[in-house]
């Protein structure tokens, strides 16, 4: 049995005789309760390589204090999302409801002891005039010892810090307490932490030492070769976040899996000529298997989320029938089975033997001779490409009559997406390829719009056919459909309009 909560903390690192500051008249405490003492040690676990720490995950046993057990700590905007689940009798292999999260970045690896964490811990509780906890200020003193690792040596770190930890309430009048907080220690010696956790503190030596693929050169501009790995690593990051997003079941994690796979195969696509082609291509592949093994659950959830929407805005006259309950029970049962075939497709050894290759493409990228030549021009030919690419799409729509034009303005939105992810990668290099990136953006949410609208049509007419099924008035189905018919005629008649300015701006960019 697991539970969780969203931890948001800050810490600060203070000298061995600091003393915390009196905590009285702060925004909304009402009492400081007096400081108890607690005595921990934490076991915490990776791989020899650190997948987890790079990945800002922690996975800990601890003993001692109020909240002993595994804990495992993922990344969640500024903050953190804590799981927890009982100790057990198992001393060394993580609860499987703490592993599975982090498949995707474990990938086979099975995780260690790395470093053992004594904490002597002085907590003092703010609360509110009800009694309700405000924020904890943790006063720690440390002692780590990192065990053994690859080269053999172990090492023990001793310091004092404190963290500063919200309540239940994460709203503006929390932060600004935190704020206030923040104040005090720093009035009287405290400095903020520029390390976000104890295991990170104790292991950035040992992570500094891991070959990155990505050289370092100071003072000179990247390659070709060099900007392209930094951005795949980056977008391979944004993938395995995504997937650990899914894996918990977050909002919207479904949508931001494919987005990161499809700025992957963009990107693929885009520097095709500095990266082997034999090497990518499968791997594109792939990635468009990831995309369209999902893409039935989000294009779902949109649809039924806008039609609800358009049904609660619609005159209660025009609503014959059960139209809203329907919807919402499809809602909830169409984005509760599209979540489990994505949960589904991230469990398939398919899908790990994709993590798998686009790691071993960050650790030995398959360079051509470009990669070694000077970024700007690498990168306007890539921007080139694109432009033309979406240029040629754009003359098919307009010759295009009937089903061959819906097809065609569908070939138009890939191709935007392609052109806008490309300017995207070299916003900070070329400065004319922000006019690009807005003008591609624009056209893939029209587009996308009109797309969208395919698939609401296709909902109201299966709903339709379920209510007459079930002896329900259809009229409002019908009448749905008829809106959803409107919505795009309105979206191609503005993609066309806008047609002309996405044009000159192509022009230009070619």
């Amino acid at each position: 049995m697991t539970s969780g909560h969203l931890e948001v903390e800050t810490k600060y690192e203070v000298e061995a005789g600091f003393a915390v500051p009196p905590l009285n008249g702060l925004p909304g405490v009402a009492t400081v309760d007096e400081p108890v003492e607690h005595l921990l040690e934490a076991v915490y676990l990776d791989t020899d390589d650190l997948r987890l720490l790079r990945a800002r995950v922690t996975l800990r046993r601890r003993t001692g204090g109020p909240d002993a057990g595994w804990h495992l700590k993922l990344p969640a905007g500024n903050a953190r999302r804590e799981l927890h689940a009982p100790l057990g009798r198992a001393t060394k292999n993580p609860p499987r409801a703490l592993q599975e999260p982090v498949v995707g970045i474990l990938r086979g690896a099975r995780p260690r002891p790395v470093t053992t964490l004594r904490t002597r811990r002085l907590v003092t509780a703010l609360r509110a005039a009800d009694g309700a906890l405000l924020a904890e200020i943790a006063d720690d003193t440390v002692t780590a010892t990192l065990l053994a690792g690859p080269d053999g040596a172990a090492e023990v770190h001793a310091w004092r810090e404190v963290e500063v930890e919200l309540g239940a309430d994460h709203g503006e009048s929390a932060e600004a307490l935190a704020a206030a907080v923040g104040e005090r220690l720093v009035a009287v010696g405290a400095r903020p932490s520029p390390s976000a956790s104890k295991v990170g503190r104790v292991l950035a030596g040992r992570l500094a030492a891991l070959p990155t693929g990505i050289p370092v050169r100071d003072g000179e501009r990247p390659t070709a070769g060099e900007f392209l790995l930094a951005g795949l690593t980056e977008q391979v990051a944004g993938l395995q976040a995504a997937d650990v997003l899914l894996r918990t079941e977050q909002p919207d994690a479904v949508h931001q899996v494919r987005v990161a796979a499809r700025r992957l195969r963009s990107t693929l696509a885009a520097f095709h000529d500095v990266l082997e082609r034999s090497v990518t291509e499968p791997v594109r592949a792939e990635l468009s298997w990831l995309g369209g093994q999902l893409a039935d659950a989000r294009d779902s959830e949109v649809a039924l989320e806008h039609l609800r929407a358009v049904v609660a805005a619609e005159p209660d006259e025009l609503l014959l029938g059960p139209v809203a309950a329907r919807l919402q029970q499809t809602e909830l049962r169409e984005v509760r089975a599209g979540l489990d075939r994505a949960l589904l497709t991230l469990s398939e050894a398919r899908y790990l033997r994709l993590l798998d290759d686009l790691h071993a493409l960050l650790d030995a990228p398959p360079f051509t001779a470009r990669a070694d030549e000077a970024l700007k021009p690498v990168l306007r030919d890539t921007t080139r490409r694109s432009v033309r690419r979406l240029r040629r799409h754009l003359a098919t729509a307009r010759r295009a009559t009937g089903h061959d034009r819906a097809e065609a303005l569908h070939g138009v939105r890939k191709a935007a997406k392609r052109a806008r992810y490309a300017a995207e990668v070299g916003r900070g290099e070329l400065a004319h390829v922000k006019a690009l990136a807005r003008a591609a953006k624009k056209v893939q949410t029209v587009l996308g719009e009109l797309q969208d609208t395919v698939v609401t049509r296709e909902q109201c007419r299966r709903l339709g056919i379920v209510a007459f099924a079930a002896g329900e008035n259809t009229f409002t189905y019908g009448r749905l459909h008829g809106l959803e018919q409107n919505r795009g005629e309105r979206a191609e008649q503005e993609f066309w309009a806008l047609a002309k300015k996405v044009g000159a701006v192509l022009k230009a960019a070619e």
